[in-house]
């Protein structure tokens, strides 16, 4: 049988593990692929750059675009990044032509996914992105392949390394945001600017795809309710142990009477549950379906090794030939996603508040809770320090989110509440 080639559009840690793979498990591939698979054409923006791997074997392009255009190659694999610009052309491009594509893409899924898989079906050709969410875990091939006899009723996730690193470390060790978010710079799990990391863009990315693939319904990340880490302090990790949970940045997606809920933020989860336990950079992958009950998936969720292992599963399955809808379903039948409402979302929540200590102060925030049917479960206060700033943490029963919102609002503008409130919600697992 004839050798799969492979045009490999963008040479970065990703691009450049995946050359490495290639050339050095040419043979476990062929056994795994039923043929020879095999790099003829590359592209980046730097030629000169040093890779740490050999590129004079295989065609120069200066052009990717250009390339994806006209290449003999059979795949394009598109490891640039970004979701418009030369990632989208290429990708276009290389489906225009009727050639496979493979992407790590989930900016480009996340806003162009529903046209993208309209161009492969059109033009015959897989388009395929295990890669895209949760680096070298199979969360995709799982969701779409091993959940299929399954309703999936609720998938979510640790699906940000550099989030999962911080909050882990500030559990372990106390430090601050800042001093964390340094030290993860210089490590090289937070890029220069971070924003995209801490601020849950990522993660939304990510959720946005993957929920489309398990509840069929059409790409909205517009409907994806995303908040980042940067309120998320020391003293409220420590309160969460103190109470039986830890903090965790999740992405979440589940079918409500109010439509679908996407929402990317931090939250409060069990310490007993296995996702509490997902430290440092891993991510994870919860699946709960209707027929296996609630599976979770534990891996690394970044970095060359890894996500090239989850690019080269893709390939080796266009080489078998084995061939499956870009979203689980063909993109006609996805449905029109009917979002939920972020303040219908009920559930417990953390009230953390900085207060000037003087009495009645918690009756009147109390009182607030009441008045909006806010029932308290617990409250924790330290320390006595009569006209300074202390903390007082509540723990509410369940209540709808625009309630808790307004009775927050109406916190906040008493003379004791010396900042604004932080709420955090408390995830049932």
């Amino acid at each position: 049988m004839t050798a799969l080639r492979l045009a490999v559009a963008g040479l970065g840690t990703v691009g450049a593990g995946l050359v490495r793979l290639v050339e050095r498990e040419a043979d476990l591939l062929e056994l795994r692929a039923g043929r020879r698979i095999e790099i003829v054409d590359v592209s980046a923006r730097e030629r000169g750059r040093d890779r740490g791997v050999a590129l004079d074997r295989y065609r120069w392009h200066d052009d990717a675009v250009a390339m994806a255009r006209s290449t003999e190659a059979d795949v394009v694999v598109e490891l640039i990044g970004g979701s418009d610009g030369p990632a989208k052309a290429v990708c276009e491009a290389a489906l225009d032509a009727g050639r496979h594509v493979v992407t790590a893409n989930k900016a480009l899924l996340a806003h162009h996914g529903a046209d993208l898989a309209r161009a492969a079906e059109a033009a015959g050709a897989a388009l395929s992105w295990e890669a895209a969410v949760a680096g070298g875990i199979p969360a995709i091939k799982a969701v779409r392949e091993g959940f299929a006899g399954n309703e999936i009723r609720r998938v979510m996730g640790i699906l940000n390394g550099t989030c999962n690193y911080m909050l882990s470390d500030m559990r372990r060790t106390g430090r601050d945001f800042a001093t964390v978010l340094k030290e993860a710079q210089d490590l090289g799990y937070a890029e220069a600017d971070p924003s995209f990391d801490i601020d849950g863009v990522d993660a939304a990315h990510k959720l946005a795809i993957l929920a489309s693939l398990a509840f069929g319904t059409g790409v909205d990340l517009a409907a994806v309710h995303v908040e980042g880490i940067r309120s998320v302090s020391a003293l409220d990790i420590a309160f969460a142990e103190e109470l039986g949970y830890r903090i965790k940045l999740l992405g979440i997606a589940r079918q409500s009477d109010a439509g679908l809920e996407q929402r990317v933020h931090p939250c409060m989860v069990p310490v007993e549950a296995p996702i509490a336990h997902v430290d440092g950079v891993v991510n994870a992958v919860v699946v709960e379906g209707s027929q296996v009950g609630r599976t979770v998936l534990e891996g690394p969720g970044a970095g060359a090794g890894p996500t090239a292992s989850a690019v080269a599963a893709d390939i080796i399955d266009i080489a078998r030939g084995n061939r499956a809808p870009v979203f689980g379903v063909p993109a006609a039948a996805l449905q029109p996603l009917q979002a939920a409402p972020m303040d219908a979302h009920r559930g417990a929540y953390y009230i953390r508040l900085m207060v000037v200590d003087r009495p009645r102060v918690l009756a009147s925030v109390a009182s607030s809770l009441g008045a909006h049917g806010i029932s308290i479960e617990s409250v924790l206060q330290r320390g006595r320090a009569p006209e300074e700033r202390v903390p007082v943490v509540i723990v509410t029963h369940e209540t709808e989110e625009r309630d808790l919102k307004a009775a927050l609002a109406e916190i906040a503008r008493q003379d004791a509440v010396a900042e604004p409130p932080l709420s955090i919600r408390i995830e049932a697992l």
